[in-house]
């Protein structure tokens, strides 16, 4: 039987503390007003003292106010009429349609045992150059795009959304601007993707704790997806507002802070998210992308350098495109199927040659002369940049490939590629 309390010993922002027994962290709360009802989630344990968020925040609420514990956590409705669907962080409908009750799991769920996981090998296209052909996305990774604000990170992610050849995309949007959610709903249901789509939105303007239950929102019904045998895509944007509603839920708890004021347990926080991305034996699987804001351009801060130790990669997205340098996908080379056989070979000699070109770059910046060999560079890294970095570039793999062939035909003679004879006679532009 589910017991009612009806005295809160401390309102303190939006935490309430209740004397309560047989409360479970995590477990949900129905906070009852003289205006309404609000749900909260048990965040701290003290013996018999227990520390709730509030989710709509703590306005209105006295300390004669009612508390009844539910005695489960947070839980989301799963079942194919979440396709083209808008919630908020709690799992409340944001599209003004009806709110599903039906089939409710949990959230925040143990990671897949390692032993049912099958090692990544499938590529997953996105049409974007500088992901398939020079870092490829495979099935179950878990990467990062390393990023500043102002940069178009919002912008890939719906391109990938809208290109990405999976069965389901599941968005998570943290913190994030009233324009920028309006753009993620408005270029999906334009693009025709929506009906494959489910959004879980927290904007800034919502409450906070609603931020930190996100991702666990659309990991949790993505990987029951997963399990139905569907190709999923987790989207993450921006995990440095998740990690920012985490500290400031640290400060209330009144938590020992570490490096810069975050919580010292933010390391295992965001692995157990991301260690959701799997691979299931006799199902589907399950690919998170998602991104993370540098402050600064700070790689050393706490969030991006957490995340390095745990993710297979990242991406690099600086001056409105995919970096070369410093961009990498772990997997990559464990890909077995779906590309050609001169898919490596020219990725490593592109990248080589584009190397050159910024040496040669510095070269002429300081007033050094000119050979016909730098000139060829020259030339080279300005069509690289402009016909396969660009992210308006949208062609197949196939395609970039066989791009990358031709700028290599129009600015360089065949010996000077590196590349084998065999692959130059298969692949070389004819005349």
């Amino acid at each position: 039987m589910q017991k009612i309390y009806t005295k809160i010993e401390s309102i303190v922002g939006n935490v309430i503390t209740v004397r309560a027994a047989g409360v479970k962290n995590a477990d949900l709360a129905e906070v009852t007003t003289k205006t309404g009802k609000s749900y909260a989630n048990v965040i701290k344990l003290d013996r018999d003292l227990v520390s709730l968020q509030v989710f709509s925040g703590t306005q209105g609420i006295s300390t004669g106010d009612s508390v009844r514990f539910l005695g489960y956590p947070l839980r989301v409705s799963y079942s194919d009429a979440l396709m083209g669907r808008v919630f908020d962080g709690a799992g409340r409908p944001r599209d003004n349609g009806p709110e599903l009750n039906d089939n409710m799991i949990d959230i925040a769920g143990p990671s897949v045992n390692p032993a049912k996981r099958i090692v990544p090998k499938t590529m997953i296209r996105t049409g974007i150059p500088m992901i398939d052909m020079f870092n490829t996305l495979v099935e179950s990774q878990k990467l990062p795009i390393f990023s500043v604000s102002g940069e178009p990170y919002n912008e890939l992610l719906a391109r990938i959304a809208l290109q990405a050849e999976v069965d389901l995309i599941v968005l998570g949007g943290m913190g994030l601007k009233y324009d920028d959610y309006l753009y993620f709903r408005n270029t999906l249901e334009k693009g025709g993707a929506m009906s494959r789509t489910i959004m879980f939105v927290h904007t800034a303007s919502d409450p906070t704790v609603e931020c930190t239950l996100v991702p666990d929102l659309a990991l949790a019904v993505a990987e029951r997806f997963a399990l139905d045998g569907k190709k999923v895509l987790c989207l993450l944007t921006d995990m440095t507002n998740y990690c920012d509603a985490q500290k400031e839920m640290a400060i209330t708890m009144d938590q020992v802070p570490s490096n810069r004021g975050y919580p010292g347990d933010l390391y295992s926080t965001l692995a157990s998210r991301y260690e959701k991305a799997v691979d299931f034996e006799g199902a589907g699987s399950l690919t998170i992308l998602g991104v993370t804001t540098m402050p600064g351009d700070d790689v050393t801060h706490p969030v991006p350098d957490n995340t390095g130790y745990i993710t297979e990669g990242q991406y690099y997205l600086r001056n409105g495109h995919i970096e070369p340098f410093g961009s990498l996908s772990r997997l990559k080379q464990q890909v077995n199927s779906g590309t050609r056989s001169d898919h490596r070979s020219l990725m490593d000699a592109m990248i080589k040659l584009y190397a050159a070109y910024k040496d040669t770059i510095e070269k002429k910046a300081m007033g050094f002369m000119m050979s016909d060999w730098d000139e060829k560079l020259l030339k080279y890294g300005q069509m690289f940049e402009s016909e396969l970095m660009d992210l308006s570039v949208n062609i197949p793999l196939e395609d970039a490939l066989d791009l990358g062939w031709k700028i290599l035909s129009q600015c360089f003679e065949k010996n000077e590629t590196g590349l084998k004879s065999e692959l130059i006679e298969q692949y070389w532009p004819g005349e």
